[in-house]
């Protein structure tokens, strides 16, 4: 999960002002910009926001000015935290990002750091709505895939988690086989859509020899690209185990569909540990000046 995270918009800002600038009040909008900038660099964020919003108010017309106020909003969000302020920071980023949309509702930093800011909230369904709109911006992008599929895991948990304890049963990841019938078919309802949706997404970021991988909003996409979004991904290699065990639940009545199940997680933990150790290899063979293709 430490690939969800926000996006260091202005860890490495360096902000020039416009020679050509004219008008006084253009001109004091750029020096609070680059005040802003020097104190968010030293993680004075309170003080961030205000230069920035001053800048905002003076020249309403430069862009960058509201997504490096919107990112400073973002910092002062706390992941997971259920408080009236943690929700008012994160709402104040929201409508900052939504009014840097307004002017390109293209742009990759708004449509990310909006999925984030959901994400961080457990509000996951918006979470996921949201990086659904990265996707159709870009298709490619892998982040958004594996974090869709993230997200469908962790409802699907939740919901099997909660149905087992209703009956006084706990999740063995083995596709509950004792749990009862009225239990299952709730488990069905609820989780199927769910995980044909992460399946597809996870299955996008590591496994370009799966066709469903390629469906909805990739349906124009070429169908084959010789490799995954990021067919080296341990982490979505991991979720793609977790999944295949939470499907092993959807069949309570066919023992042989819930023993593939079992064995497409164990084979997709094992690659996620091959892999593994691969990425470290090279990462380490990197730091020694010795590159592994």
């Amino acid at each position: 999960m430490n690939r969800i995270a926000r996006l260091p918009v202005l860890a490495a800002a360096t902000i020039m002002l416009v020679v050509s600038a004219t008008g006084c009040k253009r001109l004091e909008a750029r020096d609070q910009l680059n005040k802003g900038v020097e104190a968010y660099k030293e993680q004075r964020y309170d003080e961030a926001i205000d230069h920035f919003q001053r800048a905002v108010n003076l020249d309403p017309t430069y862009p960058m000015t509201r997504t490096y106020l919107a990112t400073a909003y973002a910092q002062l969000v706390v992941p997971g935290m259920d408080t009236p302020d943690n929700e008012k920071h994160a709402q104040m980023a929201i409508d900052q990002f939504e009014k840097v949309l307004d002017s390109d509702p293209s742009d990759s930093t708004a449509l990310k750091q909006i999925a984030t800011m959901y994400y961080d909230l457990k509000k996951f369904d918006l979470a996921k709505q949201w990086q659904m709109k990265v996707l159709n911006a870009d298709p490619k992008d892998a982040d958004a895939a594996y974090t869709i599929g993230v997200i469908d895991w962790t409802q699907a948990y939740s919901n099997s988690v909660k149905a087992l304890q209703s009956v006084g049963m706990q999740d063995d990841s083995q596709g509950n086989v004792k749990m009862p019938k009225k239990i299952c078919q709730q488990i069905q309802g609820e989780n199927t859509p769910l995980i044909d949706e992460g399946l597809h997404y996870l299955l996008l970021v590591v496994d370009p020899g799966n066709p469903d991988a390629y469906l909805g909003p990739f349906a124009n996409s070429p169908k084959s690209t010789g490799k995954g979004l990021r067919p080296n991904d341990d982490s979505a290699m991991v979720y793609l185990n977790l999944m295949y065990r939470r499907k092993a639940d959807l069949d309570c009545t066919d023992a042989a569909a819930r023993k593939a199940d079992l064995a497409q997680a164990d084979a997709w933990r094992e690659k996620a540990l091959g892999t593994r150790r691969a990425n470290e290899e090279k990462a380490n063979s990197k730091v020694s000046g010795v590159v592994i293709q």
